[in-house]
């Protein structure tokens, strides 16, 4: 089986970001953005979808950070699953972060979308603006050309709604990108193509 990795560097007047991405991992992880709140979703991320992520990135502006590490990471998302063979393509997660409940449901299909409902109120979360959040998995749907649908369920406390989504994220990544032995060699879809 050849090796679910990928590396992508973006650069331009805003920030310099540095995505590498191993589907196949073991939950290893060096990520530092400057935005505390934002390097610990993306732990989350990476401890429970399994996968190893190195990711840094700098700029003057929490907007753009988080928007390109979020193309960058989708883009390095899409490249180490290739053509896809074998994957079992959707899959679910319901994750609780004690009084919040997350759920996400997503599709690797070739075609990037996200509808998200966060029910997140407060303007910020730690030092991150938290309307970030919604930002994040919106451009990362679209650069991963994945539908992802994800709703914070119930909760009061924002920090622990988007540590839920983050969490169902990873969980549900891992589930979509896992190799199906059944369909080794095969891509899953009627079209025999996922792009």
């Amino acid at each position: 089986m050849a090796e679910r990795k990928a590396s992508v560097t973006r650069r331009t007047r805003e920030t310099s970001i540095k995505v590498e991405v191993n589907i196949d991992g073991s939950s290893k992880y060096d990520i530092t953005t400057g935005i505390l709140f934002f390097d610990h979703m993306l732990c989350q991320l990476a401890q429970h979808g399994i996968f190893d992520l190195k990711i840094s990135a700098n700029g003057p502006d929490q907007h753009h950070v988080v928007e390109d590490v979020a193309i960058s990471l989708g883009r390095a998302f899409n490249q180490a699953l290739g053509d896809k063979l074998g994957i079992v393509r959707m899959a679910h997660a319901i994750v609780p972060m004690d009084e919040a409940v997350a759920l996400v449901a997503l599709d690797i299909s070739g075609r990037g979308h996200a509808v998200i409902e966060t029910s997140i109120k407060e303007a910020m979360i730690s030092e991150m603006h938290s309307d970030l959040v919604h930002h994040f998995f919106v451009s990362f749907a679209q650069e991963a050309r994945i539908n992802i649908h994800a709703w914070v369920l119930s909760g009061k406390n924002d920090h622990h709604k988007a540590e839920a989504l983050f969490k169902a994220l990873a969980r549900a990544l891992d589930m979509a990108t896992r190799l199906d032995p059944r369909i080794s060699g095969s891509v899953p879809s009627t079209k025999d193509s996922i792009d």
